[in-house]
């Protein structure tokens, strides 16, 4: 059985960790080194750093922060923010990222996809699609969700569970699932399109968005429940409410396939 990953991400902006509600009223979390060594030592299955500015400010994306956190860790790094051409991927895995996430520039140009999953294979191309619920209309039969850009600011029209199916036929190996409905409110996933886009795409999907507990984790992993492949977080970790380790045991009782993490490893943050 394939194990499920537990991925901590790093919101950062100029160059520091960031939290906020529907990424808005940022507050400092950290330094991004340190809190990456952290979550090495605890036994992350990976790491995820978005710069979550990058793109509405037109910015090239933190290389130097990406290839100060690659030399100093070993779990996978995924990174993100203000990705808009090849060169940036080129950039960004010089610097050491496994794998990148791409939002606003794939949604504009879903060739780009293709493009660089043939320059750098699937496994490193990863969708980052953040959805926004729709208000009901008369007559739908199921949940309406949009795909937005932007950091959530602008609307794209897209139908998110279409456009997750377009990624992956366009060869996308990795679906980044933001709720943006509840990224940061320590409500749990939104597992209705979490488990709906996870059972209809034939790559792994990633939840993200409102974890506030180790229940939550173990229900966006669950396949009756969220379905999804990998758990990204925030809050609960950046803010010591719980360790990888913590979380791990915690799936592991509950039936939830993961790998233990090192016994040599036992770093905490703070």
């Amino acid at each position: 059985m394939l194990k499920r990953r537990i991925i901590p991400c790093l919101d950062i902006k100029n160059g520091r960790v960031v939290k906020g509600v529907h990424f808005a009223g940022l507050t400092d979390s950290g330094d991004p080194i340190e809190a990456c060594r952290a979550y090495d030592g605890q036994g992350a299955d990976e790491i995820c750093m978005l710069d979550i500015t990058a793109t509405v400010e037109g910015r090239d994306t933190f290389v130097e922060v990406v290839r100060r956190v690659a030399s100093q860790t070993f779990a996978p790094l995924t990174v993100g923010g203000g990705i808009r051409r090849e060169a940036d991927v080129r950039r960004l895995m010089l610097a050491g990222a496994d794998k990148v996430a791409i939002n606003s520039a794939i949604v504009t140009n879903p060739g780009l996809i293709s493009q660089l999953a043939a320059k750098y294979g699937s496994q490193a191309i990863v969708a980052a699609v953040d959805v926004r619920r729709m208000p009901p209309r008369s007559g739908d039969t199921e949940p309406l969700y949009e795909v937005v850009i932007h950091g959530g600011s602008r609307s794209t029209g897209l139908e998110a569970i279409r456009w997750c199916e377009m990624a992956a036929e366009l060869g996308a190996g990795e679906i980044l699932l933001t709720s943006m409905d509840r990224d940061g409110t320590r409500d749990g996933y939104d597992l209705w399109i979490t488990r709906t886009i996870s059972r209809r795409v034939g790559i792994p999907v990633i939840a993200s968005g409102g974890v506030g507990s180790l229940e939550h984790l173990r229900e966006g992993l669950a396949d009756e429940e969220g379905s999804a492949d990998a758990a990204l977080a925030a809050s609960i970790f950046h803010f010591g409410l719980f360790t990888i380790g913590q979380a791990k045991a915690y799936l592991h009782e509950h039936g939830i396939p993961v790998r233990p993490p090192e016994p040599s490893r036992g770093i905490t943050l703070g």
